[in-house]
């Protein structure tokens, strides 16, 4: 018996249309089967190596806070007393009695006393001497800067070690560009109050909250 070959002119034209819906719907079940099965995969992986440049990032500000400490007292060490001035004389704390009058010196002039509360008292011996190593190198960056803006402050600081993710508030305000970097590590509370505008940069260690988000609002006064 010879076999029966059809051609596929000879097919009823319905049918035929029939066959290609099908095909066409078999092939888009299969491809949205494979995207199925491949997107999660490939979400996962996107988080993954997105988790790992932060981490990445993280530990290397890490490792840039404790190069810039590394002639600082250890963490908690308590300051007892500021920085002296050049050519100056450390003073410690000095409490007069009750009922007590302080005369002051010949000359009148009366030495600084180190502070027992607001928040200069705050910082410990660690974060007191982070912070001046902190201030000096932002500003001599900044002050290299021939368009302190934005863009540009940014780029710097990110240059020092210091992430996005830990520099706040920066924006431009009339001519000058300020932001805020929280420096909080080991249990520390220091953090770095900044307005770069030229010859008129200004650079300040502040105090951050001990704990939880950090908030520009919620900060003291500079120091």
């Amino acid at each position: 018996m010879k076999r029966t070959r059809a051609r596929i002119e000879a097919v009823d034209p319905v049918m035929r249309r029939r066959w290609r819906t099908l095909a066409v719907t078999a092939l888009a079940a299969l491809a949205l089967t494979a995207c199925g099965s491949e997107q999660p995969d490939s979400q996962r992986e996107r988080v993954k190596s997105t988790s790992a440049v932060s981490a990445r990032k993280d530990a290397a500000f890490h490792r840039m806070l404790d190069e810039v400490a590394r002639e600082c007292p250890p963490p908690g060490t308590k300051r007892e007393a500021p920085p002296a001035p050049p050519g100056g004389k450390p003073t410690a704390p000095v409490e007069a009695p009750p009922g007590a009058t302080v005369e002051p010196p010949p000359g009148g002039a009366v030495e600084p006393i180190a502070p027992t509360a607001g928040p200069e008292a705050e910082l410990d011996a660690r974060d007191w001497c982070a912070g001046v190593q902190h201030e000096q190198r932002v500003a001599e960056a900044l002050l290299r800067l021939k368009r302190p803006d934005p863009a540009q402050v940014g780029k710097a600081l990110n240059g020092l070690g210091y992430i996005d993710e830990r520099i706040h508030g920066l924006k431009r305000s009339g001519a000058a560009t300020k932001f805020v970097i929280d420096l909080r590590d080991k249990g520390g509370r220091l953090c770095l109050d900044g307005t770069a505008n030229g010859e008129l940069t200004e650079v300040e260690a502040c105090v951050a909250p001990a704990d939880g988000p950090f908030h520009i609002a919620n900060l003291p006064r500079r120091l």
